[in-house]
Order: C-alpha cells, then structure tokens, then sequence
C-alpha cells in the first residue's frame, strides 16, 4: 500500500543526532481499514478505499452503516481513494493498516487542505513589495497593486492578473517530507517541515513517488 489518512496534531522539535533542533509536524497516522476494494471489471479502474477516523452511528444514514458493517468496522468520518500500489502489497478487503507501511527516514509527500486566509491584498497574497518609501506623496500607496493594464490597448485585463482576493483553502501538496520517528503504540508519525492544513484537519500521507 502506497499511503495513509491521518489528522495533523500539531508542531514540535527533535533533536538528531549532531544535537541540531529539528522543527516537525505531529500525524495521527490510522489505523485504517479497507472499505472497499475496486476492480477494473467492476467498477473500470483499480483503487482501495481506506477509512479513518470514528463517527457515531446517529450521525450516519442506513447505506453508510452498511458499508461500513459489510467491511466488519465502525462508522467512520472520513474515506478516501488511493490509487498507486506497491508490488507484493495488494490489500484485502477489511484489513487494516497502520503506521507500520512507513519505516523511519523515507521520504513521503503529504497531501491537505491549506489554511484559509480569508480575503487579501497583493502584498500578502502575491509577495508585492509595495511603494517602499513614503516619499514625494505617496502617503496611501504603500500596500496598492498599482496598475494593472493599458487604457486604449488592450482595453481590458488579462485574465490571470494577480489582484487581491481570497487566499488559502487550496489542496496542498507537500513532497519529500522525511519521516523522523514513527510511534506505532500510539499510531503517531513525525516528519520533518510543515504540512499543509490546520490543527486537527485531515491529510493524505503517501510514499515519495
């Protein structure tokens, strides 16, 4: 199997082992169970569905219970398709997979949503600099995107103008994040360097392809 569902937890450090501070992110890594196995005569393409995480039963409709009890499992919140396998690692329907799939020091690539900036300007959103100086009147330029086309020609603005506007929210993928410590007991992997998505929201975690 090439990946998992975990939550982000946090941030943290470690040390190595030439005593330099390591910043990392904290993932609760599964257990995940397979809900479902797709077949390319069934269903025209390869994939398994894992699950992850527990929900209670009154917040689920009648087919969602029986998906889940036709794979022998609890509700689950979240369920996900992965669609990369590994030679000699096919999965069956109902196993479950934890931490374990990782081993320390590989590189994986994390897959979340961002965090949601709201609306903002051209300073924050697109690293404008900005006027610089308040000099010769410009005294309420300093964070203005200034201009943004011609007048007679082209008569309009070129699609893709980088204006102000709502930042954040995107899918977010980070790749060659290497896996500092795995703590099976507790389903915990750290990686080193930031993953995309606030506290608490899901990710994607996969092998570096």
């Amino acid at each position: 199997m090439s990946g998992l569902i975990g939550k982000k937890i946090g941030m943290t450090s470690v040390y190595d082992a030439n005593g330099k501070n390591i910043p990392c992110t904290v993932i609760e890594a599964g257990p995940c169970i397979v809900t479902q196995v797709l077949t390319k005569e069934k269903n025209g393409y390869e994939a398994i569905q894992l699950a992850f995480d527990e929900k209670k039963e009154s917040r689920c409709n009648k087919p969602t219970l029986g998906h889940f009890a036709k794979a022998g499992t609890t509700p689950k919140k979240v369920m996900m398709e992965f669609t990369r396998f590994e030679e000699g690692h096919e999965k069956k329907f109902g196993d479950v997979l934890t931490v374990d799939v990782f081993i320390e020091g590989e590189f994986i690539d994390v897959v979340g949503i961002s965090k949601g900036k709201g609306f903002q300007g051209v300073v924050k959103r697109h690293h404008f600099k900005g006027v610089g100086e308040a000099t010769h009147g410009q005294h309420n330029r300093l964070r203005a995107p200034g201009s943004i086309g011609a007048s007679s020609y082209p008569s309009r603005v070129f699609k893709g103008m980088r204006m102000a506007g709502r930042m954040g929210g995107n899918r977010t993928k980070n790749i060659n994040l290497q896996v500092v410590k795995i703590m099976p007991e507790k389903n915990i992997i750290i990686v080193k360097g930031s993953v995309p998505g606030a506290k608490g929201s899901y990710i994607i975690i996969e092998r570096w392809s």
